[in-house]
């Protein structure tokens, strides 16, 4: 109820208004029966852009860390992403994982339409990066089609980073629906991690073939992993040059100090002739 509220009566005619966004494929989207919507990643306004294109309710797989935040303001954050068909999903793997993917699998059972994003987390520098295989098991376990979604701009109105998405006169945001993909066939055999792998890059081709994204055989999250310690090492590195600046240059201030004192030492030292000339010298 919430959800259809804010999608018909506030956060859809403000975002037609703002950003006038551009919806391609729209037919694509099954007006009943269960769908497995799986898009690229750029912005956290996916998860706006998108349903706000699609005429039925769509229940996303959402990172859990929305529902666990402490305090006042996570209890309230967590009760809004409840509230507009959030579903908690852990990406820590394992059973957790499998956990929150049966969630997402019993909203397709019911008939529903349900939003996933393959890479995991958003992409960190515009390229499409390598797909995770919880999207083919839901497809192999509940025989849903799947619908690839190429979301286009969303980076450019709200870049990571940004709190909110905002209007910018050169950036253009498209939501592009491409044909569904059919693994029926295979549904049952959702245990076939090969199989699994296969269908899972099949659909990363159709969602690229739609978006133009450069495609990377990596995952999103180890990359960032990667970054963050590179970042971490350069970080480290400068402060290390930061300190040996400061060394260096302590040194060579002593060292002039030294050369300034030694100066003034010998200048101020009698010499020989001094030495003669007081002796000389008659009372």
């Amino acid at each position: 109820m919430v959800y259809m509220f804010l999608k018909r009566y506030v956060v859809g005619p403000l975002v037609n208004v703002a950003f006038r966004p551009e919806v391609r494929g729209l037919e694509h989207v099954p007006s009943e029966g269960p769908a497995i919507l799986a898009s690229n990643h750029l912005s956290v306004s996916d998860s706006v852009f998108m349903p706000v294109a699609v005429p039925r309710q769509v229940f996303f797989l959402a990172k859990s860390d929305y529902f666990n935040s402490p305090g006042l303001k996570g209890r309230v954050m967590a009760a809004f992403f409840r509230a507009i068909n959030q579903i908690p999903m852990d990406r820590s793997g394992g059973r957790a994982s499998a956990t929150s993917l049966s969630n997402g699998g019993r909203k397709l059972q019911e008939g529903q339409l349900l939003g996933i994003y393959p890479e995991g987390t958003r992409s960190p520098d515009g390229r499409m990066y390598k797909g995770k295989i919880g999207v083919a098991r839901l497809a192999l376990e509940t025989g849903a089609p799947v619908v690839p979604i190429a979301m286009v701009g969303t980076d450019k109105v709200q870049p990571i980073g940004a709190r909110v998405p905002l209007p910018r006169s050169r950036a253009r945001v498209a939501t592009i629906f491409g044909e569904p993909l059919d693994f029926s066939r295979y549904r049952g055999r959702q245990g076939e991690h090969a199989l699994l792998r296969e269908v899972t890059d099949e659909i990363m081709r159709a969602i690229q073939a739609l978006s133009g994204q450069v495609s990377v055989d990596v995952y999103a999250a180890e990359h960032k992993k990667r970054l963050t310690e590179q970042k971490r090492q350069e970080t480290k590195q400068a402060a290390a040059e930061l300190v040996g600046t400061a060394k260096d240059r302590a040194r060579t201030a002593a060292q002039t100090a030294r050369h300034a004192a030694d100066s003034l030492t010998h200048r101020d030292r009698p010499t020989a002739a001094d030495d003669d000339a007081s002796g000389t010298t008659a009372p």
